[in-house]
């Protein structure tokens, strides 16, 4: 987590204050994936519970409250999250060899990737008990679209009667992912997108070479292009790219055994993004996501009618609600595209 809030955040920092006077007791926080929507509300969070917090809504960093918080054991604070987001699983906490056993079996146990209602039932007792200075409980979500139905379900009984000094606060990447009846119990306020201008000289500003590219390909997210650009990969992206580029029979059946391995929900992205390309440059004549193949998306574009992209999109938007559970990672790449090289052939 980073200790301080990112240059673009400085208006949504300020806005949030207005709501401290009188503090809902669930705040949602939404917007686009990679703009540091978490980073955010556990600075808030932190804030809630610091001892002197400052004039500007900033924990101070040196009382006891904020020192705990630091150290992640903060008596009134409780953050819930999926596994797969943890850096360093719990250890079971005990020595000798059945220890050991258990950690290889958890280790051989892919991490979920869903909020699971033992972990919102976890909070009963934390809730149930005084808080550790008399002061707010908070409890940090995210992402809330990984709730599974039981838990969203446990969730929505709490913030309808929600305990006595407690807060909850919830990001999310896209909000028809939730519950209405959750939508509906908590404030909703949107975390908008840096400008370009901004998150490109960000992004620079932490060395990022060719930082223009991977910002456009992750849709204008700084904080995804700074994951991307580490990550320095672009191999497999570029392998899916070039076959929606040139689409074939042949060539997606290849790309689907090359690809089976990665994960799904970013493939679907990346195709998601591509069309939506096809579909700018054929209304627009503009390229956002992927300008360095703006040659070939505008070809596609020329000759494909905007009912069949049309189809394709939402076709991409109804694999992207499946693509976490799939029978078989390399049908489902094959049917996506096979589907894609019927529409643009």
């Amino acid at each position: 987590m980073s200790n301080s809030i990112y240059p673009w955040q400085e208006n949504s920092w300020q806005q949030l204050q207005l709501l401290r006077q009188r503090m809902p007791h669930a705040i949602l926080f939404h917007g686009a994936a990679g703009i540091g929507k978490a980073n955010f509300i556990e600075l808030f969070a932190q804030g809630l519970l610091c001892e002197a917090v400052l004039a500007d809504g900033h924990a101070c960093g040196r009382c006891a409250s904020c020192g705990w918080f630091s150290q992640h054991n903060h008596p009134d604070y409780r953050r819930v999250r999926p596994e797969a987001l943890e850096e360093d699983l719990p250890a079971d906490g005990e020595e000798g060899g059945d220890a050991d056993a258990k950690k290889t079996a958890k280790s051989a146990k892919a991490p979920s990737k869903e909020i699971k209602i033992e972990q919102i039932r976890a909070l009963a007792d934390f809730m149930n008990i005084s808080t550790h200075r008399q002061g707010l409980r908070v409890v940090v979500l995210y992402p809330a679209e990984a709730l599974n139905l039981p838990a969203s379900n446990a969730l929505l009984k709490t913030l309808e009667e929600p305990p006595p000094g407690t807060v909850f606060l919830l990001a999310s990447n896209s909000l028809d992912r939730l519950l209405p009846t959750i939508l509906s119990r908590c404030r909703k306020f949107a975390m908008t997108m840096p400008s370009h201008e901004q998150a490109l000289a960000w992004l620079k500003a932490q060395g990022v070479a060719d930082a223009d590219s991977w910002l456009s390909e992750q849709g204008g997210a700084p904080l995804a292009a700074l994951a991307q650009a580490e990550s320095g990969n672009r191999d497999d992206m570029d392998a899916l790219l070039q076959v929606l580029a040139r689409p074939s029979v042949e060539g997606a059946l290849k790309t689907a055994d090359k690809l089976q391995k990665v994960p799904l929900a970013a493939q679907v992205s990346w195709l998601q993004r591509w069309l939506y390309d096809m579909f700018s440059y054929k209304l627009a004549g503009s390229v956002r996501y992927y300008p360095r193949y703006r040659k070939e998306v505008a070809a596609l574009a020329d000759k494909v009618h905007v009912s069949r992209l049309l189809a394709a999109l939402k076709s991409a938007n109804d694999r992207r609600a499946t693509a976490d559970h799939p029978l078989s990672p390399k049908l489902f790449i094959e049917d996506m595209l096979l589907d894609y090289t019927a529409c643009c052939t």
